[in-house]
């Protein structure tokens, strides 16, 4: 009979994962930035990547949370990004 080892460090790491995504889920938090001054949006996409780095700062640097959480600030970077953006657009647009 063989024997399967490794099993129980999955079952571990996917409970913290499991941990990590219920912290990450739902509103995160809200930022307010001026889309007129790049330093404004630098400083809202930093402090949403400081809220999600403390959020899964209990659960350690699991190969499965980190590259979850690394998509998940892209994801939110991206995001305000495009809304600063469309903020100077209609900006331009109302002028």
């Amino acid at each position: 009979m063989a024997k399967i080892t490794g099993l129980d460090n999955l079952q571990k790491e996917l409970k913290k994962a499991e941990k990590a995504f219920k912290e990450l889920d739902g509103h995160l938090a809200r930022v307010e930035f001026d889309p007129h001054d790049p330093s404004s949006v630098e400083a809202a996409i930093q402090s949403i990547h400081q809220e999600i780095d403390s959020r899964i700062a209990p659960y350690g640097n699991s190969s499965i949370i980190r590259p979850l959480a690394e998509q998940m600030k892209e994801k939110c970077r991206e995001s305000i990004l495009n809304k600063a953006s469309e903020a100077r657009l209609k900006h331009d647009e109302d002028e």
